[in-house]
């Protein structure tokens, strides 16, 4: 659960306030429904706050995120920053100078700073609620070796469709999914490939990971294009395990289309990010990080039994 030393004469951001200002919230991109899942949850709990939210569309442009931040601290309409750093190590200057410029800053979902392995806040004065990168790719390696104990092939052969190589969250996490991977008995990684975040990148890399391994016994990628890579991969028999939340994942899982995934909040955590900014914004006191693992059963490592007794559906759509 979030912790939080509210001020108990703040209402974590559910009134307005005399002279409120927006939240921007700096999403990956527009076309991600991941990012677009968690700015309804930052539009909403702005709405709540009598304020509104606005979404900077950078499409995955790291130097156009910062950009957009830079002009957006140039133009002081915004109180609050929620952050979905594209490029978490060039963000640093400016979140930094956002908070110095009083904004209150939530590095939201990826981390800002040089290091992936750690929930803290790597800018002083900067709120975390993220998804540690190293952490989920450590849970999608162990999601990946327990479907290959479904498998009776020995060793179990393992594909690893990577999200964008340019990414430096994206590195962090494919070394330590293979890392994982690798690590457990009778587990084969044959193959590391850019799947990337859409269904067109995944159905792609599916046709060239089939070509040059055809007997692959399980496929990891985000989820986005493991539902192009399905498609193709039509008659064999693979075990997934998608990287992302989607109502949709959460039922390949609960079908047993997959295998598994990490799953998280995605929406509720929108929400959580602009209440923790807001209330920051206001002179409230708030926990300083959070891992969002923890906000869910079993720290997010989705199985068909777990959907089963928990009861979760997802938050949004694909």
């Amino acid at each position: 659960m979030l912790a939080g030393c509210a001020d108990p004469d703040d209402d974590g951001g559910s009134k307005p306030s005399s002279g409120a200002k927006d939240v921007a919230f700096f999403g990956f991109a527009k076309a991600n429904s991941f990012s677009q899942a968690t700015f309804d949850g930052v539009k909403e709990q702005a709405g709540k706050a009598g304020v509104k939210a606005e979404f900077f569309d950078a499409n995955f442009d790291a130097q156009a995120q910062i950009r957009q931040m830079q002009d957006a601290i140039t133009s002081k309409r915004f109180g609050v920053f929620v952050v979905q750093a594209n490029d978490g190590t060039a963000s640093v200057p400016a979140v930094r100078k956002a908070v110095q410029s009083g904004i209150a800053v939530v590095v939201q979902f990826t981390p800002v700073g040089p290091r992936y392995s750690t929930a803290d806040p790597q800018v002083p004065g900067a709120i975390s609620l993220v998804d540690v990168p190293v952490r989920n790719g450590e849970r999608l390696g162990r999601l990946g070796a327990g479907a290959c104990r479904t498998v009776k092939a020995k060793p179990c052969e393992v594909a690893y469709l990577e999200g964008l190589k340019a990414l430096p969250l994206d590195n962090a996490r494919t070394k330590a999914v293979v890392k994982t991977l690798r690590s457990a008995p009778d587990v084969k990684v044959v193959a590391q490939i850019e799947g990337g975040y859409t269904r067109d990148s995944g159905r792609k890399a599916m046709q060239d990971l089939l070509q040059a391994h055809p007997g692959v016994d399980v496929v990891i990628g985000s989820s986005q294009a493991l539902f192009g890579a399905e498609g193709v991969a039509k008659g064999k028999d693979i075990r997934y395990v998608g990287n992302g939340a989607s109502r949709q994942a959460v039922a390949a899982v609960r079908e047993g289309r997959w295998y598994g995934i990490p799953y998280l909040p995605i929406r509720t955590a929108g929400a959580k990010a602009a209440e923790l900014g807001l209330t920051k914004a206001r002179g409230g006191t708030v926990a300083a990080s959070t891992d969002m693992s923890t906000l869910v059963p079993n720290g997010g490592e989705l199985t068909k039994d777990l959907v089963a007794s928990s009861g979760i559906t997802g938050e949004y759509d694909e």
